[in-house]
């Protein structure tokens, strides 16, 4: 995760110091376990802390290699923490739970043992020799076939030699709570007002009933694997972000298959949308055939602009999945694990966990930067809160002083502000862009990690709870201007044509001189009520299609118009950009009108909106 060095570094022959830690011992029968009492075997100690996606990854490559070399070699976990909360016993103790770890863990919160192996980074990997010396160090993830290969080299010789001791490790998982979740990780509300849930322990999808807590369906078998098929038969891995497509179908980011499915809430069946089930890896290919490309632990998903965007924890990047072309591809992020903005095929994210669709564009909860996170409609990534990597705290005020704790997830909500999942901080977040002010929306949260807006209210998952909560919002939020007080517009099935009437005040005329003078941005929330026309584009006319399935949400329509002095004596004339923004809430019906009629009346003066925006003529 951080500082990480290619391949191994090779070790004197030095004694390994012995594990001590404050927290103590988890996953254990008799308790403090010691390099000493392990003479005979040999040991792998991986450092790690729960926050880092790549510690994830090794947890998850270092399970084979337990099963396969059971009675010769035992795994040691020292749990190193980075942020404040990963300090705190009982969430390592959730954390073991969480990914299933199944191996002793010393619980190390001062980081006693990680200086006394002089480590730099999460993950790393010693291993120990049956007669206790340190024979190597790796750092990052990748090195389980160099590690089993001296594994093997080491049970050869020590077994030679007469200091190999076999038989397995007593091992103590912990009792799972009998919980209707566990540790569930994203929420989506469907167009019936029900809800889906990654019950990402037990690796599968919950459907609950409107009041959040009744089951009504599980769909997959429960077991880690990753198989396609009818619900009982379907297996995911840790299943996290969830995104409902135009036809009704749910797309799911089932994170450690490293893959995308395709989930049908009516009949059940799963199939396989993206990935090949195998992590990517550097040299592989970030674009191609959807099947055939390697993503990696895709941790949240979204609609915008007619694809589905996925949030690649693993690799710190932007991707999308093309459904029409059946394709994924790198949109946002070098690779990079740091936070640094610009162009986003040249920006840098840590982890992104989170996303969210406005009108301003997509929205990303940057976990490892504890930062929020905007790719914008012109392709420009920008940070609104957050400051770098080890930058994080809980402090509300203007964003550019404000501070998050590794925040998972990001909510769009009515008034155009974002819910921020604050993971770390126990709390849910509010970043408003018209103020540029963060506040708390509720705190005493257990690990929020995703969010939904369901009518006046927010269903928060609370995932160390095991548990939907459902909070009201503050009326500002759900009510924020005049026209979210109208009734609700119906709107045409299907086509509706949306034009946007632009007339230059006396004196001014369009400015075309460096291209298209104007540009028309729209967006839905839910996303899910437009099929087609969301984005951006220079034409202020467009065209939409509704999806009626969805009932209904609020249109986001901004455009923008440049305009600059029509004096033909002036060598340099002034140049003028008005702009207005509507939130009109509406509902595709039948005999609903199939045009929309706004105007961006420039008669006021450059830059400005005369009062509130005008209701569409219809």
């Amino acid at each position: 995760m951080d500082e990480a060095e290619p391949g191994p570094r090779r070790r004197a022959r030095v004694r390994a110091p012995e594990l001590v830690g404050r927290g103590g011992w988890l996953n254990t029968v008799d308790g403090e376990l010691t390099l000493a009492g392990l003479r005979g075997k040999c040991v792998v100690i991986d450092f790690w802390t729960f926050c880092c996606v790549n510690c994830l990854h090794v947890v998850d490559e270092l399970r084979e290699l337990e099963e396969r070399h059971r009675d010769t070699l035992v795994v040691i976990g020292v749990h190193s923490p980075k942020f404040p909360h990963e300090a705190e016993h009982a969430a390592v103790a959730d954390a073991v739970e969480r990914y299933a770890v199944t191996h002793p863990v010393l619980d190390d919160p001062e980081l006693t043992t990680w200086t006394q192996y002089a480590v730099r980074a999460w993950p790393t990997l010693v291993i120990v020799d049956p007669e206790g010396y340190v024979v190597a160090t790796y750092s990052g993830e990748g090195h389980v076939p160099e590690i089993e290969r001296l594994v093997t080299e080491l049970e050869a010789e020590h077994a030679a030699k007469g200091t190999l001791r076999r038989g397995d490790l007593p091992y103590a998982p912990p009792e799972p709570e009998p919980t209707v979740l566990r540790f569930p990780g994203k929420v989506l509300r469907l167009p019936s007002g029900t809800f889906l849930v990654t019950d990402t322990t037990r690796h599968q999808v919950v459907e609950l009933a409107e009041d959040g807590e009744t089951v009504l369906r599980r769909f997959g078998s429960g077991e880690r694997g990753l198989v396609d098929g009818p619900t009982a038969r379907a297996r995911f891995q840790e299943p996290q972000g969830l995104a409902l497509l135009p036809d009704g179908a749910v797309v799911v980011a089932d994170t450690v298959n490293h893959a995308l499915r395709r989930l049908d809430p009516e009949s059940g069946e799963v199939t396989t949308l993206a990935g090949t089930g195998s992590p990517w890896r550097p040299g592989n290919p970030t674009e191609g055939p959807a099947r055939e490309v390697r993503l990696s632990s895709p941790w949240d998903v979204v609609r915008w602009r007619g694809k589905v965007w996925i949030a690649m924890a693993g690799i710190h990047q932007l991707w999308s999945y093309d459904p029409a072309a059946g394709t994924v591809a790198r949109e946002a992020g070098t690779g990079g694990e740091q936070l640094v903005d610009g162009p986003a095929k040249e920006a840098l994210f840590a982890q992104p966990s989170g996303l969210a669709v406005t009108a301003e564009g997509l929205w990303v909860a940057d976990s490892e930067s504890s930062a929020l996170r905007l790719l914008d409609a012109d392709g420009e990534v920008r940070t609104a809160v957050g400051a770098g990597l080890f930058a994080f705290g809980y402090r509300d005020g203007p964003a550019d002083g404000a501070l998050l704790q590794h925040p998972l997830g990001v909510t769009a909500l009515p008034d155009g502000s974002l819910a921020v999942c604050d993971t770390y901080n126990q709390a849910l977040r509010r970043y408003d862009p018209a103020t540029g002010e963060v506040t708390t929306l509720a705190g005493d949260l257990r690990e929020p990690s995703g969010a939904v807006v369901d009518g006046e209210d927010v269903v928060v998952v609370e995932s160390a709870r095991h548990r939907l909560t459902r909070l009201r919002l503050p009326a500002e939020v759900v009510r924020p201007h005049a026209d979210a007080e109208r009734s609700v517009t119906g709107i045409a099935v299907g086509p509706v044509h949306l034009d946007v009437v632009f007339t230059p005040p006396p004196g001014q005329k369009l400015d075309t001189r460096d291209g298209p003078a104007t540009r028309l941005l729209v967006s839905a929330s839910p996303p899910a009520l437009l099929r087609g026309g969301e984005g951006a584009g220079s034409d202020l006319s467009r065209a939409l299609e509704t999806d009626p399935a969805v009932g209904q949400g609020v249109l986001h329509v901004v455009a923008t118009a440049a305009a600059c002095d029509a004096d033909p004596e002036v060598l340099h004339p002034a140049c003028h950009v008005h702009r207005r923004e509507w939130r009109l809430p509406v509902r595709p019906d039948a005999g609903g009108a199939d045009r929309l009629v706004l105007e961006l009346s420039g008669a006021d003066g450059p830059g400005r909106a005369s009062g509130q925006a005008p209701y569409p003529s219809l």
